[in-house]
């Protein structure tokens, strides 16, 4: 199975997006006409310097408005063809995409359209050059897959094949299977992408909101069920127009794009077995069962500041390791790690941050298929030596750096193995166990880490919401394993002016920003944290009023909701409970929530009201930041 991806996809100059496309393992490139125009060197310098990278030009394109035109318009169509026949002889290139015309002036008919690609096949044919056809979503006259085909059938010329784009047949909502009677050997190149699903301009829509197979709604998999079935066995690319990739991280992007195709194929060849392509090995998802603990870097005053926050939350200290500076603090099945280590890396985490989450465990089925499925998808595994005693945990680089590691499910591994718990008979304050935690980032990178956590993971993504901040917008999207034991969201800012972005901004990409721990009794936790001193965060009159009008709530409910600071909401299959902390160490906070019912949201229509008390407390004088 040979990848390629277009150079326009990635951000950079043309010679940092090759150094990035071959470091992420494509083996090939679609080189974008404007890529090649923008660089400082002639055709043959490029030609070499793509292939120097151990790259292929698989594709040159775009070549617009061919087919259908009258008169001088037609002659001056076919002597554009030569010139860029004569770029792509000088570049080593020898399929040329052809693109349904948009031309205003451009005639219809499949016969006309035929008659003009057989023609330009000939000439194609002396050069040792082939034509691949694709219809565009938005032609003038061609938009449907299967009308380029048939124009293709007819212009009957071995030079001259069809191309595919995942985008232009699912965007108009064609039928996939459509494609299984093209005869594979007929199509000459396949282009995916995805793209959330958003009523739109085609054309608009296509030229802004692309992204990569896995991160958008667009069927991807049975375009290419289909596609593999005809007996394709040519290049999988990927072209991608997206407005947040033109500035995002250059080499990310690139192993995002590989992550992709490799996830979305093997995606493929589980759902169809039949189907014989070579592609890496790699296990299946592995389906995921929780957050099995949280690790904080932190040292003096902070560690205490975080000691108190916890101990105030009703968690115990339950052990110490027994070969470094680390505590365990836990109830219920939530666990928190505080590492006071001055060398490793949560030393390092330590001194690029202050105190913040370094270590993420998750568990899941099977640790040992995590990290090879990891591996296969280009995640970058992590290790440190370990010492007497210690078990060496399965762990890849997350976010930010950060560490995430990958624990058995149901044993009791690193816990009995490396510390000396003690037992605590406290029964805390209901807390039972982690519901979710919240990362924020970028939202570009947000895409990015959408797909590492689909891709590796059994796991399910909620559409993307906007959450209301009062200096701006925040994009949210949830990932959660089917039974909802694994809770992950995803918040993507790109403002400083929101809290998410301050936070951002102010610890330099910290990869968390809160724990959410869940209870079966909000209103008996709430009692037992106010009794224990726990600071919540205030929640205005003005917010109960609105829900005493909005659900039909006992008021001895909603007064307790209110004497706790408890937001709530509803819909039609549960009830959701949140109580949030003050803020401790680098705007990180604690949530406490309870579910009822099947709701399996995060309080989303709360977000708001959560965000702006945050904010009184950061600056409870001062007007908004301008």
């Amino acid at each position: 199975m040979k990848t390629s991806i277009a150079t326009v996809s990635i951000s950079g100059t043309l010679v940092e997006k090759l150094e990035a496309i071959a470091a992420a393992g494509f083996d090939g490139i679609e080189i974008f006409e404007q890529d090649f125009i923008a660089h400082d060197g002639p055709p043959r310098e490029v030609g070499e310097m793509v292939r120097d990278h151990g790259l292929s030009i698989d594709l040159f394109q775009p070549f617009r408005d061919f087919e259908g035109l009258p008169g001088a318009l037609r002659r001056k169509a076919f002597d554009r063809a030569e010139h860029k026949f004569d770029l792509m002889q000088d570049l080593g290139a020898d399929l040329v995409l052809i693109c349904s015309s948009c031309h205003p002036e451009a005639l219809g008919g499949i016969d006309r359209a035929a008659d003009d690609l057989a023609e330009l096949g000939e000439r194609a044919a002396k050069r040792g050059i082939r034509i691949g056809y694709e219809a565009l979503a938005w032609g003038r006259h061609v938009n449907d897959h299967r009308d380029a085909w048939e124009i293709v059938r007819r212009a009957g010329h071995d030079q001259v094949g069809l191309i595919l784009d995942s985008f232009h047949t699912l965007a108009r909502k064609i039928d996939p299977d459509t494609i299984r009677q093209i005869p594979g050997d007929r199509i000459f190149y396949v282009q995916l992408a995805d793209a959330p699903q958003i009523e739109m301009d085609l054309l608009y829509w296509s030229r802004h909101f692309r992204n990569m197979p896995g991160e958008g709604d667009l069927d991807c998999t049975g375009f290419m069920r289909a596609v593999m079935a005809t007996g394709y066995d040519g290049p999988l690319s990927l072209e991608i127009f997206n407005d947040q990739f033109r500035g995002g991280n250059t080499r990310m992007l690139a192993e995002d794009g590989h992550r992709s195709i490799l996830t979305l194929m093997d995606d493929v060849r589980r759902q169809e077995p039949e189907l014989t392509f070579q592609m890496p090995p790699m296990p299946a998802r592995v389906p995921a069962a929780g957050v099995g603990f949280v690790e904080f870097a932190t040292r003096g005053d902070e560690a205490k500041m975080i000691e108190a926050s916890l101990s105030a939350c009703g968690f115990q200290f339950a052990g110490r390791h027994r070969n470094k500076d680390v505590t365990l603090w836990q109830q219920g099945g939530a666990r928190v790690v505080l590492n006071r280590e001055t060398t490793g890396y949560a030393a390092s985490a330590w001194n690029a941050r202050g105190s913040t989450v370094c270590d993420i465990g998750l568990e899941v089925a099977s640790a040992e298929d995590a990290l090879a499925r990891a591996a296969a998808l280009g995640a970058e595994p992590f290790s440190q030596g370990t010492g007497p005693g210690e078990i060496d945990i399965p762990a890849v680089r997350g976010l930010a750096g950060s560490i995430l590691h990958f624990l058995d499910a149901g044993t009791a591994g690193v816990w009995e193995a490396e510390f000396d718990l003690v037992e605590n008979r406290d029964a805390g304050v209901g807390i039972i166990g982690i519901d979710h935690i919240a990362q924020t980032m970028s939202y570009a990178d947000m895409l990015n880490w959408t797909l590492f956590y689909t891709s590796i993971l059994d796991t399910e993504k909620t559409p993307v919401i906007d959450v209301v901040d009062p200096n701006g917008l925040v994009k949210s999207q949830a990932i959660s394993s089917p039974e909802g034991g694994l809770r992950i969201t995803l918040n993507g800012a790109d403002s400083h002016r929101t809290l998410a972005g301050r936070i951002l901004s102010e610890n330099f990409g910290a990869p968390l920003q809160h724990i959410a721990f869940r209870t079966d009794d909000m209103l008996a936790t709430a009692a037992a944290l106010f009794e224990r001193g726990f600071e919540t965060l205030p929640i205005t009159q003005n917010y109960y009023a609105d829900l005493a009008a909005r659900f039909d709530l006992p008021k001895d409910v909603l007064a307790d909701f209110e004497r706790y600071n408890i937001l709530y909401e509803e819909d039609a299959e549960g009830a959701f409970l949140q109580l949030y902390s003050a803020d401790f160490v680098g705007g990180a906070f604690f949530e406490i929530v309870e579910r009822r019912g099947g709701y399996r949201g995060y309080g989303a229509p709360n977000a708001p009201f959560r965000i702006a008390a945050q904010k009184r407390r950061l600056r409870p004088n001062s007007v908004p930041l301008k």
